[in-house]
């Protein structure tokens, strides 16, 4: 099991609730590694009011990680910048001008809403982001009470041009039992784009990639779970050369 992605975490230490020193990242990357991951984009969040970190503070604080893990792991680890971009009015208008990142320079924007946003208030927002020219990834569907109720929902949000993630602790079971059911749905009707760690410590919110990847493989097969976690994902990286 090797070259798996992880395209959602919070490992850039300092800037948001996610690792808090040096130390934590390198942890977490290091979990990472065993697990076979070898390309991750980092997403910080940004959300008014809350998570607002100075984009010169997260890139500066990236940059040292990356240092810190090239001496660690070689060139073995692939490391990208990106961002968890909570909806907002202004989303395009902050992406346009750089004040907050796209998935490692690309057209994809990982977007998450508020668990009791309306159907019609998250359709508006995908809808936004792709007149604007970016491919919305919707942050860990499982949350969200407009998406985990109605299947149909989910299938007009791809319609719309939406992809959509999964968190990998609700497919483990660490969740319960109801999130590992709806993500067994969302699998075998073929919604499913990425899953993400949205890894945020060592303590309680650590990555299981690994360990996903072979539920996965065990309940849809490997090849399933090889275009979920490796094909898919790599297709972000690809499109900068596009």
């Amino acid at each position: 099991m090797q070259s798996l992605f992880d395209i959602h975490c919070h490992f850039v230490p300092g800037v948001d609730d996610g690792a808090d020193s040096m130390e934590e990242s390198l942890w977490l990357l290091g979990r990472e590694y065993e697990d076979g991951v070898r390309s991750i984009i980092l997403t910080p969040h940004f959300r008014y009011q809350m998570f607002e970190t100075p984009m010169e503070m997260v890139q500066e604080r990236f940059d040292a990680l990356c240092e810190a893990a090239e001496e660690k792991f070689g060139d073995g680890l692939r490391l990208y910048l990106g961002c968890e971009l909570h909806a907002s009015e202004d989303m395009a208008e902050k992406l346009q001008a750089r004040e907050r990142l796209t998935m490692a320079g690309s057209r994809y924007v990982l977007v998450e809403f508020s668990h009791s946003d309306n159907k019609s208030y998250i359709m508006n927002h995908v809808q936004n982001l792709c007149m604007n020219g970016y491919i919305p990834i919707i942050a860990h569907v499982e949350r969200y009470a407009a998406t985990r109720k109605d299947m149909d929902f989910l299938w007009n949000l791809k319609k719309a041009g939406a992809l959509i993630q999964m968190n990998a602790d609700g497919i483990n079971g660490r969740e319960g039992f109801a999130g590992k059911s709806f993500a067994k749905k969302v699998m075998r009707e073929d919604l499913l784009d990425f899953i993400g760690s949205d890894a945020h410590n060592r303590t309680d919110r650590f990555p299981e990639m690994g360990k996903c990847f072979k539920q996965v493989s065990k309940l849809m097969g490997e090849d399933y779970a090889r275009h979920i976690f490796i094909d898919n994902p790599a297709e972000i990286i690809l499109s900068l050369e596009d």
